[in-house]
Parts: C-alpha cells; sequence; structure tokens
C-alpha cells in the first residue's frame, strides 16, 4: 500500500471514530441536557444527541435528567405533563463532479473527477419534556409519575458520562 492511500485510510478511520454517542454532559457544542425553570416546580427539560445517539439512549439521558431535576430541587417524584422526541435528518447519498485544467510553459494538463457518497441519512434525536416536580410519594395512579430515586438507580448503568480530561 503507498503512503497515501495509508494516510486516506487513516484519516478515514480517524473520522469515523470521532462519530461517537452523545455522553451525559450539559449541553455542549449543540449536544446534551438543558433545563428551564418555568414556575417553582415546573421545569422544560431537554437532550439532544449526536447522530451516532440512538433514540433510546436519548429519551433514557431525558428521564435520566429529570430525575435528577427533581431530587436536586428537594423533590421526590415527578409528571411528565407532556412529552416529545424529534429525528432531525442530514445528509444522505450524494455526487460531486469536478474539473479543472493548468497550462505551464508548453504543457498543460486537464483533470476530471467524481466523487460519491452512500452513507445515508443520519439522524440527531432531540428529546424535550415539561416536568413537574412534587415531594412524598409518587401516586400508583398516574402513569406519567416517576419516581426519581428509582429512575436513577434503574438507568445509572446505561449512562455514559465525559471522558475525564
Amino acid at each position: 500500500m503507498k503512503r497515501r492511500d495509508f494516510l486516506a485510510v487513516l484519516a478515514t478511520v480517524m473520522l469515523a471514530a470521532c462519530a461517537t454517542t452523545t455522553p451525559y454532559q450539559p449541553i455542549h457544542d449543540g449536544y446534551g441536557y438543558q433545563d428551564q425553570r418555568i414556575e417553582a416546580n415546573r421545569f422544560r427539560v431537554t437532550f439532544t444527541g449526536s447522530s451516532a445517539t440512538p433514540r433510546q439512549t436519548v429519551e433514557n439521558y431525558l428521564l435520566y435528567h429529570a430525575a435528577e431535576l427533581t431530587l436536586n430541587s428537594g423533590n421526590d417524584y415527578f409528571v411528565i405533563t407532556q412529552s416529545s422526541t424529534s429525528a432531525n435528518g442530514k445528509g444522505g447519498p450524494g455526487l460531486s463532479l469536478g474539473f479543472g485544467g493548468v497550462s505551464f510553459g508548453s504543457h498543460s494538463g486537464l483533470g476530471l473527477g467524481v466523487g460519491t457518497s452512500t452513507g445515508g441519512d443520519q439522524v440527531e434525536y432531540s428529546a424535550q419534556a415539561e416536568i413537574v416536580t412534587y415531594k412524598g410519594k409518587k401516586p400508583d395512579d398516574n402513569p406519567q409519575a416517576f419516581d426519581a430515586r428509582e429512575v436513577k438507580q434503574n438507568l445509572d448503568a446505561k449512562i455514559m458520562r465525559p471522558a475525564s480530561p
């Protein structure tokens, strides 16, 4: 393999390694969680993942952050009053053409290049929920109510934290 070919393959592998699942973190470069207090016990919570982050992971991180927010505000459970997950597609197959010429003294050259991409669509998921937090025992008759400690305990093993510097 020629050195130039090897470097091209190495660069491709390195770029592919950059496409990793979004870790559970405050929003950074457009990916991660964020929240906004709407009322004393009402919050809007969002988690946005990169195209390498599966929908279920985005939704798990949203629930995990809602549980953290609930406990950090001194409450025990939260109720989801509304929620949604959106998919933002980008990229996809493509074709590019290039044409060029050069002249140097009595020599000239002509070039034509064709490039294709079959990477397919890349989808970024974003989940949003409005929650209301409460003290006390979660009501058993409300399927939209979540015990914050139990959510954290059950999802903790699925949470990928950012790498330490």
